[in-house]
């Protein structure tokens, strides 16, 4: 007999495709882009049970409100962790920043309130600020406010990368000093009665909806929510060129590059500290973006309003995302996702009267668990484990 020679490759026999194991899913799972999605999603499912207002129109109206202006700082951060930094400073841009739009624009003060502030009578005075009621006024407050915005983080960002001071350091120092020149320009005071045209950026809404209930009395009666507002469309085209900027990019590239390694990012050619001084101007310009949102949606301008544990809250929502604390991984979907998250645990621990200090245990307990995942999960795409 002779040899008829191989098999055509249309006569081998095929091994059938083995079905992936719980265990592989599950891993599949983990390592998605969307794990903090589906986290999200089974959270609020297992919750929804024990906590019956959680589901109601108006909490996921409230949830919904809470998210935007909280995303657009986080997406700021998340630019400096990626590159293995961190912005201290956000909380302190964005009292400050929601100051000067506040000043330019009021339309009167009063000097009860305002008396003894240096800006009382050289800026503002009891006829409001200089852009009150000027046509235009609003674009020339919100300009000045990225301005002076950009101004701070593109100084952070020239004393970390020309005389390579430690970004936590320097980001700190701009913390304290921002923080205080923002209280000492009013005096700790709020500045109120701002335009209503201002203030439509933070509450006014382009979709509402309503929905019938019942008061105690078991009378019919509609109340309105807003689901689609001008702080989602502002949050959401905020996160849309961040995430073309960061994915699409040569400039997102060298953020990656810098991240992973800055000495082989140099020696490659990145202009590494023309980057880093951009990375942290376009995180104080979030925060900036983050303090029109909030001072309208709060109808003031306030030196504290990034205080208490607003920074918290920032890092934190973006840790839990997935952009590493160690630099070189990060995406704007991810802070999208852990913002949601952050503000979904932070709804839920509120509506079980939870005291402050409470909460805040939770919140850093769940910090420190976001962070020990990240590692869990860099180990396994490496093949640690």
């Amino acid at each position: 007999m002779t040899d008829s020679g191989p098999l055509p490759a249309t006569a081998e026999r095929e091994e059938p495709a083995l079905a992936p194991t719980v265990g592989q899913r599950a891993k599949r799972i983990f390592l998605s882009d969307y794990f903090v999605l589906y986290l999200s999603l089974a959270y609020f499912l297992v919750l929804m049970p024990f906590l019956p207002t959680l589901s109601n129109p108006a909490n996921l109206a409230n949830i919904l409100s809470n998210m935007w202006p909280l995303l657009v700082v986080a997406i700021g951060q998340t630019f400096v962790l990626t590159i293995a930094g961190i912005d201290l400073s956000q909380g302190s841009v964005v009292g400050f920043t929601s100051v000067v739009g506040a000043m330019l624009l009021a339309a009167t003060a009063s000097p009860d309130v305002l008396s003894n502030a240096p800006i009382w009578g050289l800026i503002i005075d009891e006829t409001g600020g200089p852009l009150a009621g000027v046509p235009g006024g609003i674009a020339l407050a919100i300009a000045a406010m990225i301005a002076a915005g950009g101004l701070i983080g593109a100084a952070n960002g020239l004393a970390i990368a020309h005389f390579r001071m430690p970004p936590f350091m320097v980001t700190l120092v701009t913390m304290i000093v921002i923080s205080a020149f923002a209280i000492f320009l009013t005096q700790s005071e709020n500045i109120r009665n701002l335009p209503e045209a201002y203030i439509q950026l933070g509450k006014g809404d382009i979709v509402s909806v309503y929905f019938g209930e019942q008061d105690e009395s078991r009378i019919p009666r509609r109340e309105i929510y807003s689901f689609i507002t001008y702080p989602m469309i502002i949050a959401v085209t905020v996160a849309i060129i961040a995430h073309i900027a960061l994915s699409r990019t040569v400039f997102g590239r060298q953020v990656f590059a810098i991240g992973t390694n800055r000495r082989a990012a140099e020696i490659s050619g990145v202009p590494v500290k023309r980057v880093i001084v951009l990375v942290f101007t376009i995180s104080a310009v979030c925060a900036t973006i983050g303090a029109l949102l909030y001072s309208t949606r709060l109808e003031a301008g306030r030196p504290t309003l990034g205080d208490g544990n607003f920074l918290l809250d920032v890092i934190g929502a973006t840790v839990i995302g997935g952009t590493s604390l160690f630099g070189g991984k990060g995406k704007i979907i991810w802070t999208v996702f852990g913002v949601f998250f952050f503000v979904l645990l932070s709804n839920t621990l509120n509506l079980m009267n939870l005291s402050s200090f409470h909460i805040d245990m939770v919140k850093g307990a769940v910090i420190v668990a976001a962070a020990l995942l990240d590692v869990l999960r860099t180990r396994l795409i490496r093949g640690g484990i």
